[in-house]
């Protein structure tokens, strides 16, 4: 074949080819499998405890929230990634369950801040529990072997 009809490879394709290469494939499905089975194990935890999933992980979302002050519905919406007015409605059922209060924000009126209840407080604990002991019964061996075997970001 002439030179000029040659299939040239693109720039950098033989680099990410060796960087697949050393990516353990194996191990990123058993992590993968690992995580659903965790996944479907608080789904299930969560519902023993009287909660829909997305109500145990707006549980979580609220009482794990970092920045400053409380969390407000838009700050759920955005860790859930759902829409404003699907978490709006989602905190409706939820306080009428008793599970969060709201409270308005004392330096701006249109703000809604989101608080467990004891009860929210209550049914989360319980439920991270068994979480936490499933983590480290089950996943933390996978993720552990994932990250050694993945390439640094320096050698992808």
């Amino acid at each position: 074949m002439p030179p000029s009809k040659q299939r040239r490879t693109p720039v950098g394709t033989a680099k990410r080819n060796a960087a697949a290469a050393t990516v353990d494939y194996p191990a990123l499905a058993q992590f993968r499998y690992e995580l659903r089975t965790f996944l479907a194990f608080s789904e299930e935890g969560a519902r023993k405890a009287g909660l829909t999933p997305q109500q145990h992980q707006a549980l979580l979302g609220i009482k794990g929230f970092v920045e400053p002050g409380p969390p407000t519905v838009g700050d759920i919406a955005r860790f859930l990634l759902i829409r404003h007015h699907s978490a709006v409605e989602l905190m409706n059922r939820m306080a009428k369950l008793g599970l969060i209060s709201r409270v308005t924000d004392p330096e701006d009126a249109r703000r809604v801040q989101l608080k467990l209840t004891a009860k929210g407080e209550q049914k989360l604990q319980a439920i991270s529990k068994k979480n936490i002991e499933e983590l480290r019964r089950a996943a933390s061996p996978a993720l552990r072997r994932l990250l050694r075997s993945a390439p640094k970001p320096d050698e992808a």
